[in-house]
């Protein structure tokens, strides 16, 4: 397929790899573990299965919920994703654009999610190091609950701690149109190891 819309394929032991994640959402007090495997099917375009888990405790749970309600029990969330993610570089710019289904598996049921997420980040070389501002918005699709159900902006910086490595602070704006859920911003803290 070289020449082909989506670029020249990349060679075999380039492209697999193997990414842990462990995020702390501040504010709902979410700790969030994630395992994904990039495979780089063309120069331009990476398809990634992965999976996610995240707990909430009651106090996170009272802090996203819009009724005055005392909740006592935490929640858990398993999640199977696969996504793929279309990017390039304009001049010093990156760009892409990340379309994901999702199986979402909670204690009451089990539905699912398609997410489309628009991105650009900025690379920036300080102190011979190569640090990475990013800004994205993301939409989010749960036919079960009302279709077109939420809106995500992050901004944020990933730090190279080693070549493995990197420590990943930013800030989180979402917009719900959920019954029950309100707007809620947080910071968020990441640590990402990757195989690359």
């Amino acid at each position: 397929m070289p020449g082909g819309f989506l670029g020249v394929l990349v060679p075999v032991q380039d492209r697999i790899g193997l990414n842990v994640y462990g995020f702390f959402y501040g504010n709902v007090e979410a700790p969030v573990a994630q395992v994904d495997v990039p495979i780089r099917a063309t120069k331009f375009l990476t398809i990634t299965p992965s999976y996610l888990f995240y707990r909430v405790p009651p106090s996170g749970l009272n802090k996203a919920s819009d009724y005055p309600v005392s909740f006592t029990d935490t929640f858990e969330e398993n999640q199977f994703r696969i996504d793929g993610t279309f990017k390039f570089s304009l001049g010093t710019l990156e760009i892409s654009d990340r379309n994901m289904y999702v199986r979402r598996f909670r204690p009451t049921d089990e539905i699912n999610r398609y997410r489309q997420r628009i991105g650009i980040a900025h690379p920036l070389a300080v102190n011979g190091r190569t640090l990475k501002v990013f800004a994205t918005y993301e939409a989010f699709y749960e036919r079960q609950n009302g279709g077109w159900n939420r809106d995500r902006v992050a901004t944020g910086v990933t730090l190279p701690i080693t070549k493995h490595a990197a420590f990943q602070p930013s800030y989180i704006w979402e917009h719900n149109k959920v019954r029950g859920l309100r707007d809620i911003s947080y910071l968020q803290f990441g640590l990402t190891i990757n195989t690359k």
